[in-house]
């Protein structure tokens, strides 16, 4: 087994998820400039897809900078040779490891017979993990995630297939396929899994997942497990500063960052926004944008208003000016902007609502 990188981390290990048009190249850049977690992936790609057609658009996507080491590229597929191939392009871009994507629930993944669909082909899945390991000549570590069965608890019999292909490491989603995130995730689950790979005597390091809240919540989920770390998700939605604490909370220090205002929240969802439209522009819509303005402005009252206004936004640009106006006058539009008539400028000095930042 080679665990590279990961043998290397101080543990509790804490990981960013691997989420859809959510931790792209982009927003990936600035958690690693504002509170870096202990290693990081990129969004699942189609390892198909990278040899099939569309290529240039993923490359996009998985690109990253020297600041996001250890980074993980996360790929799908039901095709040992197309995994083959993408992990040794992986080794080839310089990831530090590999991460196979054994839990998605999108249908449209499945129909491939990939993502959570591979729990019910424990064959295959094995093979899947040998065929990266071939691809990256075992000179970066081969991870997986995926969840604790399909319909059902399945770890007893799930678990040891995975294990007995000598993973790194394996992060558990702690939820079937079918309660998709409809239910609590139940990390109980996460410490049962624990308890099989001891018995089995593995070396592969087990990461929790599902329903953390916060850093120090991860913390407390991974003391009671007993699990090697934690992979955060949804706590990174407009919250890029979530792991900036990580070094004094392994030290049982101040564990959460510093209460954000509303101004850095602003300012860095203007600096998302501008990144997102220079790395992206002419490849994703700039629409995709608009699930992180939700998180960075709210919890204030007159949120709603602005942010209303923001989903209205068609670029950067825009964002920028209403972003800055609003914190300079703490106004906001009481109308969407108007395109090819009224500049944005005319209506940003003409068209307020007079509620102040509270």
């Amino acid at each position: 087994m080679n665990q590279g990188f990961w043998k290397k981390l101080k543990k509790p290990i804490m990981a960013l998820a691997p989420m859809a048009d959510v931790t792209d190249a982009a927003f990936r850049r600035l958690i690693a400039e504002h509170g870096k977690p202990d290693v990081m992936f990129t969004e699942f790609t189609s390892a198909d897809g990278l040899f099939l057609g569309g290529r240039d658009a993923l490359m996009i996507n998985i690109a990253f900078t020297k600041k996001e080491h250890p980074i993980v590229a996360q790929f799908f597929t039901s095709k040992p040779e197309f995994m083959q191939k993408a992990a040794a392009l992986a080794l080839e871009l310089g990831f530090d490891g590999v991460d196979i994507n054994m839990g998605c629930p999108d249908k449209a993944v499945e129909k491939q017979g990939a993502g959570a669909a591979l729990i019910k082909t424990p064959a295959l899945a094995r093979e899947i993990i040998r065929a990266a390991k071939r691809g990256v000549q075992d000179k970066i570590p081969v991870s997986l995630k995926t969840r604790i069965g399909y319909k059902m608890d399945e770890l007893d019999t799930w678990l040891p297939e995975l294990l007995a292909e000598e993973p790194a490491a394996i992060t558990l989603h702690a939820r079937t396929r079918k309660e998709m995130s409809d239910v609590p995730a139940r990390w109980e689950m996460v410490a049962k899994a624990v308890l099989i790979r001891d018995r089995l005597k593995s070396k592969t390091l087990i990461l929790g997942n599902g329903d953390i809240a916060s850093l120090s919540d991860a913390m407390k989920k991974v003391k009671e497990s007993g699990a090697d770390g934690a992979m955060l998700g949804r706590a990174i939605f407009g919250n890029p500063w979530l792991f900036a604490n990580l070094a004094h909370a392994k030290r049982e220090r101040q564990i959460e960052h510093p209460p954000v205002s509303q101004e850095e929240k602003i300012k860095m969802m203007i600096e998302h926004a501008k990144l997102y439209e220079k790395l992206f522009k002419g490849v994703k819509n700039f629409a995709i944008m608009k699930k992180h303005f939700k998180a960075y402005v709210s919890g204030w009252a007159g949120a709603k208003e602005l942010r209303a206004r923001l989903m209205n936004t068609k670029d950067a640009k825009e964002v920028s000016k209403i972003g800055l106006f609003y914190l300079k006058t703490g106004k906001y539009l009481t109308k969407p902007v108007k395109r090819g008539t009224v500049g944005v400028e005319n209506i940003l000095t003409n068209s307020y609502n007079s509620r102040r930042m509270q």
